[in-house]
């Protein structure tokens, strides 16, 4: 018969054994599904917060919840890549246009326009820079080569990560079409491990989490989108070059709630060295008007995310773009607000909690 100390010594062990297994295979398979952890958190982002247009898309048109949820990611999916595909196409033969003209020796800028001179502070030094730019290009070239090469070589990484990032929002858009053609399986799961974590707080805070993930979509992000999107089609329509790298650039600064003119300053300043000061007018305006144009946006988009203090949105899209790129910077908003808001309301039922037990014990005293 066992001592009592060699009971407890073999059940130390056992339960060692144990944790140690389940730590393992938790690790194991932790590494096996990193690779899609982020990619299956934006697909149960995007689930949440186009359920209900999914939902109304089914009874507007006769659809099963299922056929409408997947109609609407190939919608979205439609909506990325049309404008892309359209935007590349004519970014690929601009490049190969000019491909060509070095090549062939005959690349010529043409010298700025007097409205340069016009500028305040820097007007005199860009007019005369612009100027010896257009007399002698290939010194020029010579001259700054590196940093040239560097300055290629940082743009051609952006558009390769756009182009990356476009790829995995196609497959989590096609993946939150599984979760809300389950929306009741997955809502059933969420439940269970939200009642598991939190006991009797589960369910408010499965509400509290849908609701914070609905209202940062769709009063930060699809304002940003927006915007985003309308400032791509003026530059496109006003010929600015990298038109791809101005709408990431809207879509980050409109993300961290900073006004999109911001971003578009260079190519306005671009727009201006050109030969048409009238494009460039109506290009200014444009990006005026989209800059603006979250006042008018979020009141139609129901904007509650702009209940989550500003700098938890911008550290989240800042760390998440700095972790998984054009993905992160959606999914890490989403995720920093949502934790903001649990953490809010943790602390506020721990307030209550010790308010109750106050009164509790005051009465006590009393009697």
């Amino acid at each position: 018969m066992k001592s009592p100390l060699q009971s407890i010594s073999h059940q130390a062990v056992d339960a060692a054994i144990k944790i140690g297994a389940i730590a393992l295979l938790v690790y194991w398979c932790f590494e096996i599904l990193r690779p899609f952890i982020m990619l299956v958190v934006w697909a149960a982002v995007i689930a949440t917060a186009l359920y209900p247009v999914a939902i109304l898309l089914s009874n507007k048109l006769k659809l099963s919840p299922s056929k409408a949820s997947y109609l609407l990611v190939l919608i979205g999916v439609l909506l990325m890549f049309i404008p892309t595909y359209l935007m590349s196409g004519a970014a690929i033969e601009e490049m190969q246009d000019l491909y060509n003209a070095i090549e062939q020796g005959i690349l010529k800028i043409p010298p700025p326009s007097l409205s340069v001179k016009e500028w305040p502070v820097v007007g005199e030094k860009s007019f005369a820079f612009f100027t010896k730019l257009s007399r002698d290009l290939e010194a020029f070239v010579l001259l700054y080569q590196k940093p040239i090469t560097d300055l290629a070589t940082a743009v051609l990484g952006i558009i390769g990560g756009v182009f990356v990032g476009l790829l995995k929002m196609t497959l989590s858009l096609i993946i939150a079409g599984v979760f809300m053609s389950n929306s009741a399986a997955c809502e059933k799961v969420f439940s269970r491990i939200s009642i598991r974590l939190a006991g009797e707080s589960g369910k408010a805070m499965t509400t509290l989490t849908v609701s914070t993930i609905r209202s940062v979509v769709q009063g930060v992000l699809g304002v940003a989108v927006i915007q985003s999107v309308l400032a791509g089609i003026g530059l496109y329509f006003a010929g600015s070059p990298m038109v791809g790298l101005w709408m990431l650039a809207v879509l980050f600064v409109a993300i961290i709630q900073l006004p999109p003119i911001l971003a578009l300053i260079p190519p306005i300043i671009i727009a201006y060295t050109g030969d048409s000061s009238f494009v460039a007018t109506a290009l200014l305006v444009w990006c005026l008007l989209v800059s603006a144009s979250d006042a008018v946006l979020k009141p139609m988009l129901i904007g509650r995310g702009s209940d989550v203090p500003m700098l938890v949105i911008l550290l989240g899209a800042i760390g998440g773009m700095a972790m998984s790129g054009i993905i992160g910077l959606f999914v890490g908003a989403v995720v920093l607000a949502v934790t903001h808001n649990l953490f809010m309301a943790w602390l506020a039922q721990s307030e209550e909690s010790t308010a109750q037990e106050m009164e509790t014990k005051d009465v006590e005293t009393s009697k």
